[in-house]
This record gives C-alpha cells, sequence and structure tokens, in this order.
C-alpha cells in the first residue's frame, strides 16, 4: 500500500506485493460467484453517469462505505459487497485530493477489471479483478 506522503491518501499500486497470495485466493474464489452482479452494477454506474470510476467495497464486517448490492450469503458468497465511487472515498478522505489524479491513471479499465476495496482481515486497499471471460 502506498500512502503517497499523505496520510488521507490510501492508494494501492494495483495488486501490490502487500496482497498475500492468501488474501488475493479468497477475494477471487468469492468473486467468480458475485461476478456478473458487479460487472452490471459498474456498467449501469456509468451509464448513467454517476462516476466513471465505480468501486466495490468487500468485507466481511459492516463498513460505512457504499450502498448494499449483494449482502453475504446471498449468491453464496462469503464477502458482503458494496457500491461506491471514487467520488465517495474523496468525500470521506481516505484518497486524499492530490491523489485523485494518481488514482485515475492507476483505474484499469472498468469493462475488464472490477475495482475492489478490499477490507479483509489486516488488508485493506485497491484491487483490480478481471472480470471472467464469458
Amino acid at each position: 500500500m502506498i500512502n503517497n506522503s499523505n496520510e488521507n491518501a490510501l492508494m494501492d499500486d494495483a495488486n501490490s506485493p502487500e496482497l498475500n497470495i492468501k488474501i488475493m485466493g479468497l477475494i477471487s474464489e468469492d468473486f467468480v460467484k458475485v461476478s456478473d452482479t458487479l460487472k452490471e452494477a459498474s456498467y449501469q454506474i456509468r451509464k448513467r453517469g454517476f462516476s466513471d470510476n465505480p468501486v466495490f467495497v468487500v468485507s466481511m464486517q459492516e463498513v460505512e462505505l457504499g450502498a448494499l448490492l449483494i449482502g453475504s450469503g446471498e449468491m453464496a458468497n462469503r464477502y458482503t459487497y458494496k457500491a461506491s465511487m471514487m467520488q465517495e472515498f474523496v468525500d470521506r478522505k481516505l484518497i486524499g485530493e492530490e491523489s485523485i489524479l494518481l488514482f485515475k491513471e492507476n483505474y484499469k479499465d472498468a469493462d475488464e477489471y472490477c475495482c475492489l476495496f478490499a477490507m479483509i482481515g489486516e488488508f485493506s486497499g485497491f484491487v483490480y479483478v478481471p472480470y471472467p471471460e464469458d
């Protein structure tokens, strides 16, 4: 996780080495079950002009971030998924104003990758997971 010299600038260089294989495995295993729903939600968020940078919050515990999209166990999934967007992270000072450009530069193609803000165990950060191919 990169802190970009600002304690409020929470950034991650896409899937950094800090993200261990076990956590990425857990995320990927769960993601497969919900990926179609997340892909459609990402498309709708962008199509309706809410944001070009949708972010999905994935966690086991309740967090005050995003709007509930998929509850734990709803689709045989382990985690809860909430729909959010970059601007909410900026508004809550999780991404500092000076890091907005960096976030957008690192944001991957939303048609191919899902931007997750994972809060799993000790790890919290942005993770990009490719959508399964049809």
